[in-house]
């Protein structure tokens, strides 16, 4: 019988990914959300990609009372967990929401978890909890640190966890480090939409050439970097959603908890990631060079070979598949949004409107 997943932070980037990517492999998915940074629409973009009716319950993470029927109502095998804030601004900005997202959320969900006796977690992590890295590429063992309270927020949730591994018998922990992600799905049905801007690169670059901001704005043009811009390892996001799906594999297989890099083991400077986004938009992408932003680093990159070695994790796609899936996203969602104008109000199938607890399709174990 194919196990039974709870996904947190399901409608969201890489939760709506990782979700088309566990039902491909036949895996049984509950998405948990409260649409905080997402959107209901995506429910019925998850629908017609996988042709599966999906499961979904609306819900704050952090509201042990709110997630506990829900587990009762399911017999979950597993938990992935993505639900949180990310942006390293942000965090600066507003530290306590982030520990209250980030760690109060975990927390709760590993106290029903327990409560059910489900011992068995994907954890997004982030290569933030490497900090400013002492050398590159940055292998799991490297030092952990931290340069801004999203950072620490991250590393902090992995020594919760760890120590749970450590004390409470069968518990298994998949903690996985994410890069960069970037690009969309190849249907264009889904992609980065956040609610709140959580500074990422590429949807950045998209908002210039779609001409809803004059320019781009690059922080720090001084580094230690070919062309002084900051680098990272960009991971498409179908790369980075496999691997969530290799995570689980081996949790439930081996039993045996993991922390690895998911990356593709190189970088690209933000003036390169620019240069790929002109040519598969075919747009020119102005740009202005500002100070450094505090947080940041010079260069991050992954050595992935562990990743390799323990789950089969393999990133097949370049930078170039990134730029042209987004691109493809943004101009295919500009496009509905346009039609909006005009037609009826978009509804996800099924979704019951104003209720304090959304589901989708009734509460059922899944067969």
């Amino acid at each position: 019988m194919a196990a039974r997943v709870l996904l947190t932070g399901g409608t969201g980037y890489i939760g709506s990914h990782t979700y088309v990517a566990l039902v491909e492999a036949g895996y049984h998915v509950v998405l948990l959300d409260d649409f905080s940074n997402s959107s209901p629409d995506v429910l019925n973009q998850l629908e017609i990609i996988t042709g599966v009716p999906t499961r979904f319950h609306r819900a704050d993470v952090s509201d042990a009372n709110a997630i506990r029927p829900i587990f009762a109502a399911y017999d979950f095998d597993a938990v992935v967990h993505c639900a949180a804030r990310k942006s390293v601004p942000q965090s600066l900005a507003r530290p306590k929401m982030f520990f209250d997202a980030n760690i109060a959320s975990l927390l709760a969900l590993m106290r029903v978890m327990a409560g059910h006796g489900v011992k068995t977690m994907v954890y997004s992590s982030s290569a933030t909890v490497y900090g400013q890295p002492e050398s590159l590429p940055i292998p799991e063992h490297a030092p952990l640190s931290y340069t801004s309270p999203y950072g620490l927020s991250k590393i902090m949730g992995e020594q919760f966890l760890n120590q749970q591994v450590r004390t409470s018998a069968g518990w298994v922990v998949g903690t996985l480090r994410y890069f960069n992600p970037a690009g969309a799905h190849p249907s264009a049905l889904i992609g980065e939409a956040p609610v709140h801007d959580g500074g990422n690169l590429m949807p950045l670059i998209a908002k210039v050439a779609r001409g809803v901001v004059p320019a781009l704005d690059i922080y720090g043009h001084d580094y230690g970097t070919p062309d002084g811009t900051g680098i990272r390892d960009y991971v498409h996001v179908c790369d980075l959603a496999q691997g969530h799906v290799q995570s689980l594999d081996r949790l439930l297989r081996h039993r045996r908890s993991h922390t690895l890099n998911l990356g593709r083991g190189s970088g690209y400077s933000v003036l390169e990631v620019v240069k790929a986004y002109e040519a598969a938009s075919g747009c020119r992408i102005p740009y202005r060079l500002l100070p450094r932003r505090p947080g940041d680093v010079a260069a991050s990159f992954a050595d992935p070979t562990m990743a390799a070695r323990v789950i089969g994790f393999c990133a097949t796609r370049d930078l170039h598949d990134m730029c042209r899936s987004s691109w493809a996203w943004e101009t295919a969602r500009q496009s509905d949004l346009q039609g909006a104008l005009i037609s009826p109000p978009y509804r996800p199938l099924g979704l019951i409107a104003a209720a304090p607890s959304v589901i989708v399709t009734p509460i059922a174990r899944p067969s």
